[in-house]
């Protein structure tokens, strides 16, 4: 036995009794071990599990965080895409601008032929087998500068003269008087009143009972170099060459630089000297800055033109009586062919054809002559259309012609001392014809709009014919009247636009339609030079904010790039299609589209745009887009769709905005069926760019008035019974589309319902809902575009889920704060959309059960088509959206 179990024994225990006990103290220890080996592995589950749920937590919250990501690039593409860099504020007024290209379209017919008569190579033009015609303007030549007027041509004058209104105050006026200043435009017959005044004052009869006037020298044209100085002079001279009784007359040209009227003291002296004389003279001036000294001191006085209709049934009579006289004809026939004659002048065709208010004597003789030759025979129908056109741009072709030939003849005193040049009198001269210009590039706008571009081309003329010098022109030297006599133009009360509201303004206008059209083609065609001031200028109207301007301008820039679009294209169109700033990226595209309006140049205009959405920089692919938003850019309707998805989903969407906003704008067309048909395709397609695009649209269509989509109906403007629109013309697009035409409701409610069961669009579509909703009555509880909603709501509202949605809506209508919804119209908006007027229970039609895909490849639930009430194409079902596939 070993010394330990001896021990063991000693103590009085076993060595068996001593390993039991170690093995019993030895299992509890064991079993608290497990047990804390299983409380740590629960510990280690339970946090594995909350790390997991955490995982998912933060899962949710980034799929929170890019829907609210995507939610916002989407809002960020339904922004106004015309805004400026600087912010919403910048935007360009689409309402204002849509009125004033509509109104300024009309001044230029695109059907007038404008050279087909007139040339200003030819004085004269040979009509039918008769008839001569002198064209060009009469020019003075040496021999008619000075010396008696015949007693014949004072005989005719009398037989035909046309005494204006006030002619008799005129010759009350000369009688007491004895001078007599007459101001008016050139070629208002101003001339032909002189001489008939003249002729009257100074007939004397023989005796108390001699019917014959004296025969001799009693009416002669003065040579205006010496001015009334020198005739007072000859008066008071040498008895020769001077007769008592005796009328004169001045024509005295004050345009020309360095030109000084005549003061009041010269007036003075030469009326004593026609006083001891008992003489009469008349001194004839052209309105305008130079001769209001004159007009307003005590001999002056207003020559207003002859009335027209007078003027040219004297004409007619004169003409047609000459020809009968000549063939031996009695009167009987003479005054037929003067009934008929007469009958044709009212014709609408042959007014729109003239294109004149009213007429100058030398275009009643025309007219009367071209009227004369058809009655009898000798002139055909086209050529009498032919020549009526000519009567505008013969005017404008002596408003032009020669302005500044004064210029290269510079008189001696233009040298001042110590070598200094006296200060350009070029701004004087070019006004008139600045004014002119600008007021057939801004006709109707208001005449301060036109004024001050006038002073901007003034400029800008003088610049570019007398760069040495800096244009000098008066602050204070401005005439209104003397603006309107000289350029033909009309000042009448109307009212413009400033943000949005009407307000009281002069509107100025040519008294004529065809007079813009031949002002452009006149300084066009055959005034080359003045190109580069005008480009100049016109880049400057672009940038005006005003629509009544900028607008305006855009127009008339496509005018003359069809008279030279290789020259236009390269100094306005792409020069301004490629800058920085909306507004002349839109008036790049406004001059193409009107460009285009013309067939001779529609296909070169299709090429370029095409160019410039597939090939062009950004900024050639936003003008691109506003192009194509008129409809005249591309050959059809779908090509321009392509045209603007092409530019839409490129460089990630980066200027989808854009090409939405033009897409919206074609609706207003006849077309819009295959536009909303194509939109739904965009919503339903693969790629999720196409599916923006077809939201967003979506969404712009419903915050879209009709007064923005620049519209090309002729009767928008007055909302006559012929346009499509009618008074609706602030109206949500929708609405006026569903009012008018009922076939488009099914498709853009379609495109509501994706746009409002999609989440990134959700929230926007539904602030677009609410803009519709507003729209039923004005605040003032008139009403409004409920017409539109009756038709579109209940196509809208198709189940329990939309109804839901629409009692939400128009509970936080009524609860804001800021804009409380009246609960009538809610409750009436209401029973609208789940209750329609027409009496079809549409709420109780079988619906889809089941879950819906929230995406734009979600179908939207069909009613029974049993009914065939709503006949639609099947779409293709689109994949699963960006946010589902990360859902």
């Amino acid at each position: 036995m070993t010394d330990e179990a001896s021990a063991k024994q000693h103590e009085g225990r076993s060595p068996g009794a001593d390993d039991k006990k170690a093995r019993d103290e030895r299992v509890p220890d064991d079993r608290g071990k497990a047990k804390g080996n299983d409380k740590k592995s629960a510990d280690d589950e339970d946090e594995t599990a909350s790390k997991e749920r955490e995982k998912e937590r933060e899962k949710e919250r980034e799929k929170e965080r890019e829907r609210e990501r995507a939610a916002g690039r989407f809002k960020e593409r339904t922004r106004d895409p015309l805004a400026d860099g600087d912010g919403e504020d910048a935007t360009t007024d689409l309402a204002a601008a849509a009125r004033t290209r509509l109104a300024t379209k009309q001044l230029f017919d695109v059907q007038r032929d404008l050279i087909s008569f007139a040339d200003s190579r030819l004085q004269s033009a040979h009509i039918g087998d008769n008839i001569n015609l002198m064209l060009g303007p009469r020019r003075l030549g040496p021999g008619l500068r000075s010396g008696p007027v015949p007693e014949e041509e004072l005989l005719r004058l009398r037989q035909v003269h046309v005494e204006p209104q006030g002619y008799v105050r005129l010759r009350t006026a000369l009688r007491a008087r004895r001078l007599l200043v007459l101001g008016a435009a050139p070629g208002t017959g101003r001339t032909s009143t002189a001489l008939s005044l003249l002729d009257e004052v100074t007939r004397r009869l023989l005796d108390g009972t001699d019917d014959e006037p004296v025969v001799g020298l009693r009416v002669i044209r003065v040579d205006p170099e010496g001015g009334p100085r020198q005739l007072a002079q000859m008066l008071d001279g040498e008895d020769e060459g001077t007769r008592c009784g005796t009328g004169y007359l001045l024509e005295l040209s004050l345009t020309r630089p360095g030109a000084l009227p005549p003061d009041e003291m010269d007036l003075d002296e030469l009326a004593a000297a026609l006083a001891r004389q008992e003489a009469f003279a008349v001194i004839v001036v052209a309105v305008g800055s130079a001769a209001n000294p004159l007009l307003a001191g005590r001999y002056g006085m207003i020559c207003p033109p002859a009335p027209t209709e007078e003027l040219l049934a004297t004409r007619l009579r004169e003409r047609l009586e000459d020809r009968a006289a000549e063939a031996g004809e009695d009167e009987a026939p003479a005054a037929g062919l003067l009934a008929r004659a007469e009958g044709l002048a009212d014709r609408e065709e042959i007014k729109d054809a003239v294109g004149l208010k009213d007429l100058r004597p030398a275009e009643a003789e025309l007219l009367a002559s071209l009227l004369a030759g058809h009655v009898r025979g000798d002139v055909s129908y086209e050529e009498l259309l032919s020549g009526c056109r000519s009567l505008a741009a013969r005017q404008a072709h002596e408003w032009f012609a020669g302005v500044d030939r004064v210029l290269t003849a510079p008189r001696a005193d233009t040298e001042q001392p110590h070598g200094k040049a006296r200060r350009s009198a070029t701004a004087t001269l070019f006004h008139p014809v600045a004014f002119r210009i600008a007021l057939a590039v801004l006709g109707g706008a208001s005449y301060s709009s036109v004024a001050t571009a006038a002073h901007l081309l003034t400029w800008e003329l003088s610049v570019q014919c007398d760069p040495d010098n800096t244009p000098a022109r008066p602050l204070f030297c401005d005439d209104p009247e003397a603006d309107q006599a000289l350029s033909r133009a009309e000042v009448v009360d109307g009212k413009v636009e400033v943000d949005g509201h009407d307000v009281p303004a002069q509107l100025i206008w040519y008294r004529g339609s065809a007079l813009p059209s031949a002002v452009l083609t006149e300084l066009w065609d055959r005034h080359f030079p003045v190109r580069a001031p005008v480009v100049r200028w016109l880049r400057m109207l672009a940038d005006d904010p005003r629509s009544q301007v900028w607008m305006r301008a855009a127009v008339a820039a496509g005018e003359l790039c069809v008279r030279d679009f290789d020259h236009g294209y390269t100094e306005l169109i792409r020069p301004l299609a490629e800058a920085s700033t909306p507004l002349r990226k839109i008036f790049a595209a406004t001059t193409m589209d009107q460009t285009a309006v013309h067939a001779s140049h529609r296909k070169a205009v299709h090429k370029l745009v095409g160019d410039w959405s597939r090939n062009g920089t950004k900024a050639l692919r936003w003008t691109a887009a506003m192009a194509l938003g008129y409809g005249n850019a591309a050959a059809t309707t779908g090509d321009t769709l392509d045209a603007l998805a092409r530019i839409a989903v490129r460089d990630d969407g980066e200027q989808l905005a854009v090409a939405s906003f033009n897409v919206v704008r074609l609706l207003a067309l006849p077309d819009a069926a295959e536009v909303l048909a194509r939109v739904g395709e965009w919503t339903h397609h693969k790629r999720e760019p196409y599916q923006d695009l077809g939201l967003v649209t979506t969404v712009r269509l419903a915050v879209t008035t009709v007064e923005e989509v620049l519209t090309d109906d002729p009767e928008f403007l007055s909302g006559g019974p012929g346009s499509l629109w009618g008074d609706r013309g602030d109206w949500p697009l929708p609405l006026a589309l569903a009012a008018a035409r009922p076939e488009l409701v099914d498709p853009m409610a379609d495109l509501l319902w994706t746009a409002l069961n999609t989440a990134r669009s959700r929230d926007v579509a539904v602030d677009a809902l609410e803009t519709l909703l507003r729209s039923a009555v004005r605040k003032d509880g008139s009403a409004w575009a409920r017409p539109g909603l009756a038709a579109l709501l209940p196509a809208l509202v198709t189940e329990g889920h939309d109804q839901r949605r629409l009692d939400w809506l128009l509970r936080r209508m009524m609860a804001d704060p800021e804009r409380p919804f009246p609960d009538a119209a809610a409750r009436d908006l209401w029973w609208l959309a789940v209750a329609p007027e027409d009496g079809v229970a549409r709420r109780n039609e079988p619906r889809q059960d089941g879950p819906r895909r929230e995406g734009p490849g979600q179908e939207r639930p069909r009613r029974n088509t049993s009914r065939q009430d709503r006949a639609r194409p099947d779409r293709p079902r689109g994949e699963r959206t960006h946010e589902e596939s990360h859902g």
